[in-house]
């Protein structure tokens, strides 16, 4: 399997996702000419993807959707919430409805090769999920926008190879930053985004023997960066109660605007 982060942040997400023989997108919340040329940069096209995966319709997921649908018809996969709270998206514009495939989290389903199941989570939209990606023994998790986890959450993340893991924001930096305070506290409620610490936490909850690697993606531009978010998460592993420590297996960040490196496992 593969996975690749075209763009992860507060102004846009778009994550690659494939096997040998199928090619998916998560999110499309980067503009279609942003979308195309990350793609290239790979060596794929978006009309090599065989569907797309939308978490919920904040713009930041869904503002290329539109252009790439229409220009490429391309199957949609969605909950019913967010599929009706898309069509009433004025800004990406009309997109066919039945380009959409209703999904239900906890109900698996398949686009060629890769099983996939939608996680139910918690955050300030319709009917929001994060996705697990499965074919044969290998999987991975793309988990982000969600204010908080709980069991079932840890559950639903078990026995991952790969995880793409929301570290949205420092509390600190939050705090005491610019954002009014409304705002402040949407993202630090419980349908907000995970703090660094939050993050490190559910990541050390979830870590196995065979676990290959965590990707830390969503920052804010505003109230978080790279290294503060990495070595947040890494500490909050390593104090854990856990056998693991954060030196046993790779952490990489996500980049807001530049193609990630493509892992392969």
């Amino acid at each position: 399997m593969k996975l690749c982060s075209i763009a992860s942040g507060s102004s846009g997400n778009c994550i690659f996702a494939a096997t040998e023989n199928t090619n998916l997108l998560l999110d499309a919340g980067i503009s279609g000419k942003r979308i195309e040329e990350g793609l290239g940069e790979i060596g794929h096209t978006t009309g090599d993807m065989a569907g797309i995966l939308i978490t919920h319709e904040h713009s930041d997921h869904i503002s290329g959707l539109g252009v790439i649908a229409r220009r490429y018809g391309i199957p949609i996969y969605a909950t019913r919430g967010t599929k009706e709270a898309i069509l009433k998206c004025k800004n990406v514009g009309e997109i066919e409805e039945g380009l959409f495939q209703e999904v239900q989290p906890d109900v698996e389903f398949t686009i060629g090769d890769i099983t996939v199941n939608p996680v139910s989570i918690s955050h300030d939209a319709a009917q929001p999920t994060a996705f697990v990606l499965r074919q044969g023994r290998k999987s991975m998790g793309v988990m982000t926008d969600l204010g908080r986890y709980d069991g079932y959450i840890v559950e639903r993340l078990q026995n991952l190879d790969v995880l793409l893991l929301e570290a949205n924001h420092d509390v600190h930096m939050l705090q005491v930053g610019t954002y009014p305070y409304y705002l402040k506290q949407r993202i630090l409620g419980d349908r907000g985004h995970l703090s660094n610490e939050l993050s490190g936490r559910l990541l050390g909850e979830v870590l196995h023997d065979n676990f290959k690697m965590a990707i830390l993606g969503h920052l804010s531009k505003e109230n978080n960066y790279e290294r503060l978010a990495y070595e947040t998460v890494r500490l909050e592993i390593d104090m854990a109660d856990n056998p693991y420590h954060a030196g046993d297996f790779p952490i990489h960040v996500a980049k807001r605007d530049q193609v990630s490196d493509v892992i392969e496992f």
